[in-house]
């Protein structure tokens, strides 16, 4: 089975702001892929779930069978692992679609780590607004 390890993460600065997204695609423990992405001005929130739905858009189009999937936003975790409803009208459309793209693979886990463990999606999330911002001066 074609498994896929995703570290995703979101940035926002002044929450909300301008906002990047971050993620790290690995197999086999090698990385196969980075994306880093300025989305604009957004939440912290919109900003990891959009992270997610580029991730798992990403899998889908390399044929993953598997993901496992690894975020430091707590709140994310909880939701899609349904522990949490989602209650903000503006995440719920970023839910629907992020839960339907899940339902394209055979197994799916979804795990909230330490920031620590997730420095390289944060790094990527980052980079993308500082270059965006940069632009604008």
């Amino acid at each position: 089975m074609k498994l896929l390890d995703i570290y995703i993460d979101g940035a926002s600065k002044n929450n909300p702001g301008p906002a990047g997204i971050g993620v790290v695609i690995c197999r086999e423990g090698e990385v196969v892929k980075n994306i880093s992405e300025y989305i604009g001005e957004a939440t912290n929130n919109f900003a990891e779930y959009t992270a997610l739905i580029y991730a798992l858009q990403e899998a889908l189009v390399n044929k993953a069978e598997a993901v496992n999937i690894k975020s430091d936003s707590q709140l994310l975790c909880r939701q899609l692992n349904k522990e949490y409803k989602v209650k903000s009208q503006s995440i719920i459309g970023l839910y629907n679609q992020a839960v339907h793209l899940l339902s394209g693979f055979k197994k799916v886990s979804i795990k909230h780590i330490p920031r620590e463990e997730n420095r390289g999606a944060d790094k990527l999330a980052n980079e993308a607004v500082k270059k965006a911002v940069r632009k604008k001066v």
